[in-house]
């Protein structure tokens, strides 16, 4: 196992043993425009990952899919951002979590806001998870991989991957004795942490849903909602 070297990987990794658990954050302050969540009962500062009212981290990684590298930062200023960090192989949570931004790119284009939006999944299996088996996948989860806002991060190796999604983000996860680099299994590959973050258009965050997959309509809600306190 890789041994951690900061906070958030730190207990990014406490998170990936536990898978999860109840995290949550409460700052509160005038730079969202959501109330804190109701259902999380933690400070933001003692959770692995981006919580409530914190700045989204900066990582640029390739986006194979529309051949250049994207800042995870890049889009503040005019949209909102979606990432949650998901492997392709997962026979669990990931599909729903991915289908999740898949829905809200669909409800984006047919609002006609396609171009206020950043929906940002990253793998933490690159070796995998080719870009390929990236576009397949978006696919299947329901989401256009051709469209603009639907950049699907891949880093460049596995030592990549945890710098960014296990430090930088404090998502834990690691290899079960099933992972094997180019073959599917029964068994799960990975055992992860789920998070999905939402952040404003001023790059802080909203909502850093966590544990499982929150469902479609709560993510397209706060969305809605945060986009309508920039009117």
């Amino acid at each position: 196992m890789n041994r951690p070297t900061s906070r958030r990987g730190y207990l990014a990794t406490v998170g990936a043993v536990g898978l999860g658990g109840a995290l949550a954050g409460c700052l509160g302050d005038d730079d969202t425009v959501l109330g804190p969540p109701e259902d999380q009962d933690a400070e933001s500062e003692a959770l692995s990952f981006p919580a409530y009212g914190q700045r989204l981290p900066e990582a640029t990684l390739p986006s194979p899919l529309h051949d250049r590298e994207v800042t995870t930062t890049e889009f503040e200023g005019n949209r909102e951002t979606l990432v949650t960090f998901v492997f392709t192989r997962c026979s669990m949570v990931c599909p729903a979590l991915t289908g999740n931004l898949a829905q809200v790119q669909a409800h984006a284009a047919e609002g006609g806001f396609e171009d206020e939006i950043a929906l940002v999944p990253i793998t933490f299996d690159p070796v995998y998870d080719t870009p390929e088996v990236l576009r397949e996948y978006s696919e299947y989860v329901g989401a256009d991989p051709t469209a603009e806002n639907w950049q699907f991060l891949r880093p460049e190796s596995e030592e990549r991957a945890r710098e960014v999604v296990a430090e930088r983000f404090g998502v834990g996860y690691e290899k079960t004795d099933a992972y094997t680099p180019n073959e599917e299994s029964e068994e799960m590959e990975f055992v992860h942490t789920s998070v999905t973050v939402l952040a404003n258009r001023d790059g802080y965050v909203e909502r850093g849903y966590n544990p499982g997959s929150p469902s479609p309509a709560r993510v397209i809600d706060d969305l809605d909602t945060v986009r309508e306190g920039y009117r």
